[in-house]
C-alpha cells in the first residue's frame, strides 16, 4: 500500500491541535472499580508494553466512519449536507483533529511477541464452530402469520433517507419460507451451532405477554429448532437483537421506561417455557451498546431518537436489569428442569495506545475499553458500572449545572442482583482502533462521545478489503479476549459475532480476501487460547447476505449471497464457505499445506459456481419460455384433434 501524506511526529500534531484550541491536556488516573479492575488495568498495561519500543508516527488526515456519530445527525449520504444537521465552518475547525489518520503504525512492522508469526494447530475437542444471524434482518414476512410489527418496521416504513436505498427487510431473505433450505446449507457447512434471534414482535404481537400470544409465531421457532436439531445443529438462541414490538415503544418510550424489564423477563419466560427443553444456550441481548447509541443517542437507528448524553445511559441500565431478571428467572424456574445456561453477547473493537509510552494514551485506549465493553460487562461480572465513567460522566454532568450524574446509578440491591448473571461471555468483534487522549469541553454539551475524551485513528496500512471503517486487525481480536479473559476472571467466552463485508456492493463469490480475514482471526483466536483464554466456540458473522440496517443491503457479510433482485432470493456458496467448512472439519489450521490447499479448492470451486450462476438468467428464459410454449402447443393439438373430429363426423353420409 502506498505511503499516504508527509510523516510528522506526534508532538507535532499534538501542537498543531493545541493551536486550534482542542489541547489534550492532563488526564486523570483510571481509578479502578471493585472486584479486580486495578489488577486486569495493570495487565493491560503489561500486556500492551511487551516486547514494544516506542514507535515513530506518522499522521495524514482522513474521515472515520466512527466519527461521524460525533460530528453529524445523519449517515453521510446524499441529501444530508445542509439543514439542522450539517456542520458549519467553525464546527469543522474544531472538528478537523478527530479526522486524523495513522500512517506508519507499529501494527504494519513492530510487533508484540508471538504475533508476526501464524500460528497453526487445532482447536480442543468439543470446540463449536457455528454461523449466526437475526430474525429481522433475514426473515421477510414482516406482517405475516400474526406478526406485530417492530420498531425497525416503523423506522424503515417511516421517513425517506433513514435507511440507504429507502430499502426495507419486508421480504430481506425470505427466511420465514425457507427454513428447510437454510438448515440444508447450514448442514452443507457442517457447523455445531446455529445462533439466531427470535423476533419478540412474532411472538407477542403487542410485546406484552399478558395480552396475546402468536401461536403461528410459536409453532415457526419449534419447527425451526426441531429441523436444526434432526440436522445435527445446535440452536443458540438470542432473544433480543434490536426488534423491539412498536407498540411498547409507542406506549411506555421503549428502553427509555423501567417496565421494560418486567415484559422482557414475561416474555424470557415464554421462550425458555416453549423451547427451553431444547434450547440450552441462551442469549438474553445482542450487542446492546449499539443498540443504544445507535438508536437513543444518534438516532441512526430505531426508535431514531436523538437524546444526547441520557438516552443511551437509561436505555443501558434498563438493559442490563432486564437481562437479570431474565437469567434469574431462569435460574430460579428453568434451570434444574432444562440444564441450559443463559449468557449476554457485547461487542466491542480493541483500543490500542497511540504512544505505549505515554500514559495518558494507554489510560484512553483503557477508558475506550470500559465505556465499551466495561459498560456492559462490569455491572454483571464487577458489580457495578466501570469507576471511570462514573467518574468521567460524573464530573461533566456537574460541570453541565445537573445535579445528578446522566449516568443512573445501582442501588446496593441492584449491584447484587445483577452481578453474577452470566453462565458465558458473548464477545462480539470485527476491527480495532488505535486511540490518544483528548479532552472534550463539558461546554460542548453532554454527549457519549464527548463523555469518554478521546479519539479513534486508523493506520492507513491496514488492509481495508471490508466495509468502510472495519479495517482487518486480527492482532487486536487476541488482546481482546485476553482483555476479557483478565478483567472478568477468565469467564467462558463464545465469540459470538466475527465477520466483513466487502467495501462496495459485490456480488463476486470468489471472496480471497474474506478466506484470509477469516484464516487470521481464527489465527488469533487460536493464540488467545494458548495464551489461556477460555473460548468455548467461535460464530462467523454471517450466514446469508442481509438486510444490514442503516445500510440497507449494500454490505455483505454473507457465506452465502444471496441475489435480491430475485425473487426467490437464490443462495450461493462463496469460496469462503468452502473454506470455512474445510476449518470446522478440520477443527482449526492443522498446517500451511492443508491450508494453503484448501484455499486454492475454494477459490477454484467458486470460479465453477459463477460459471453456472453467470448461465442461469438463460436458464431461466428457457424454463419460462418452455412453460408457456408447451401449454399453448398442447392446447393448439387438443384444438386440432377436436376440428377434425368434428369434419369427420360432419362428413358425407
Amino acid at each position: 500500500m502506498r505511503r499516504l501524506g508527509k510523516a510528522r511526529s506526534l508532538e507535532d500534531q499534538r501542537g498543531e491541535v493545541e493551536e486550534a484550541g482542542a489541547s489534550p491536556g492532563p488526564s486523570s488516573p483510571l481509578k479502578a472499580s471493585a472486584g479486580g479492575q486495578a489488577a486486569a488495568t495493570a495487565a493491560t498495561r503489561a500486556f500492551h508494553a511487551q516486547g514494544r519500543r516506542r514507535p515513530r508516527w506518522g499522521w495524514r488526515t482522513e474521515l472515520l466512519t466512527s466519527s461521524r456519530s460525533a460530528t453529524s445527525d445523519k449517515p453521510d449520504e446524499p441529501g444530508h449536507g445542509g439543514g439542522p444537521g450539517a456542520m458549519k465552518p467553525a464546527q469543522a475547525v474544531a472538528l478537523w483533529w478527530p479526522l486524523v489518520l495513522l500512517s506508519g503504525l507499529r501494527a504494519a512492522g513492530e510487533a508484540a511477541p508471538g504475533e508476526a508469526s501464524f500460528c497453526y494447530g487445532t482447536f480442543p475437542p468439543g470446540f463449536s464452530w457455528g454461523v449466526g444471524s437475526s430474525a429481522f434482518q433475514t426473515e421477510g414476512a414482516w406482517d405475516q402469520d400474526g406478526k406485530g410489527p417492530s420498531i425497525w418496521d416503523a423506522f424503515t416504513h417511516g421517513r425517506k433517507r433513514q435507511v440507504l436505498g429507502d430499502e426495507t427487510a419486508d421480504s430481506a431473505c425470505d427466511g420465514y419460507y425457507k427454513t428447510q433450505e437454510d438448515v440444508l446449507l447450514l448442514q452443507e457447512l457442517r457447523v455445531c451451532h446455529y445462533r439466531f434471534s427470535l423476533s419478540w414482535p412474532r411472538l407477542l404481537p403487542t410485546g406484552v405477554r399478558a395480552e396475546q400470544v402468536n401461536e403461528k409465531g410459536i409453532k415457526f421457532y419449534s419447527d425451526l429448532i426441531d429441523a436444526l436439531l434432526r440436522g445435527n445443529v445446535t440452536p443458540i438462541v438470542t432473544l433480543h437483537h434490536w426488534d423491539l414490538p412498536q407498540l411498547l415503544q409507542g406506549r411506555f418510550g421503549g428502553w427509555q421506561n423501567a417496565s421494560m424489564a418486567g415484559y422482557f423477563r414475561d416474555y424470557a419466560d415464554l421462550c425458555f417455557e416453549a423451547f427451553g427443553d431444547r434450547v440450552k444456550h441462551w442469549i438474553t441481548f445482542s450487542d446492546p451498546r449499539t443498540m443504544v447509541e445507535k438508536g437513543y443517542e444518534t438516532g441512526e437507528h430505531a426508535p431514531g431518537l436523538q437524546l444526547r448524553g441520557t438516552g443511551l445511559y437509561q436505555a443501558a441500565h434498563h438493559v442490563l436489569k432486564a437481562h437479570a431478571q431474565a437469567w434469574h428467572s431462569y435460574d430460579s424456574r428453568w434451570r434444574g428442569r432444562q440444564r441450559g445456561l443463559v449468557g449476554i453477547s457485547l461487542n466491542c473493537d480493541w483500543g490500542e495506545p497511540v504512544d505505549i509510552s505515554d500514559p495518558r494514551d494507554i489510560e484512553a485506549a483503557e477508558r475506550y475499553l470500559q465505556f465499551c465493553l466495561g459498560w456492559f460487562a462490569d455491572p454483571i461480572y464487577v458489580g457495578d458500572y466501570p469507576q471511570v465513567m462514573k467518574d468521567r460522566i460524573g464530573r461533566k454532568s456537574r460541570e453541565q449545572g445537573l445535579d445528578l450524574s446522566r449516568l443512573p446509578a445501582f442501588s446496593r440491591q441492584e449491584k447484587s442482583y445483577i452481578k453474577g448473571t452470566a453462565d458465558f461471555l458473548g464477545l462480539g468483534h470485527f476491527t480495532t482502533r488505535f486511540v490518544t487522549e483528548r479532552n472534550h469541553s463539558s461546554r460542548q454539551g453532554p454527549s457519549y462521545q464527548n463523555d469518554r475524551d478521546l479519539v479513534e485513528l486508523v493506520d492507513p496500512n491496514w488492509l481495508d478489503p471490508v466495509s468502510q471503517g472495519l479495517y482487518s486487525v486480527p492482532w487486536g481480536f487476541r488482546r481482546l479476549l485476553h482483555f476479557a479473559q483478565t478483567q472478568y476472571g477468565n469467564p467462558p467466552i463464545y465469540v459470538t459475532e466475527n465477520g466483513a463485508a466487502p467495501k462496495l456492493y459485490c456480488a463476486e463469490l470468489c471472496d480471497a480476501w474474506r478466506i484470509q480475514y477469516l484464516k487470521e482471526y481464527i489465527n488469533e483466536m487460536l493464540k488467545a487460547l494458548k495464551d489461556g483464554a477460555n473460548v468455548k466456540g467461535y460464530t462467523w458473522w454471517s450466514l446469508l447476505d442481509k438486510f444490514e440496517w442503516e445500510k440497507g443491503y449494500a454490505e455483505r457479510y454473507g457465506l452465502y449471497h444471496v441475489d435480491f433482485a430475485v425473487r426467490s432470493k437464490p443462495r450461493y456458496a462463496k469460496a469462503s464457505a468452502h473454506f470455512y467448512k474445510r476449518v470446522i472439519t478440520a477443527n482449526g489450521l492443522p498446517g500451511p499445506r492443508e491450508v494453503q490447499s484448501w484455499q486454492q479448492e475454494a477459490l477454484e470451486t467458486c470460479s465453477v459456481n459463477n460459471q453456472i450462476r453467470a448461465v442461469e438468467p438463460l436458464l431461466d428464459h428457457m424454463r419460462l419460455a418452455s412453460e408457456i410454449a408447451v401449454p399453448t402447443v398442447c392446447a393448439l393439438c387438443v384444438l386440432t384433434a377436436a376440428l377434425l373430429l368434428t369434419l369427420l363426423l360432419r362428413g358425407p353420409r
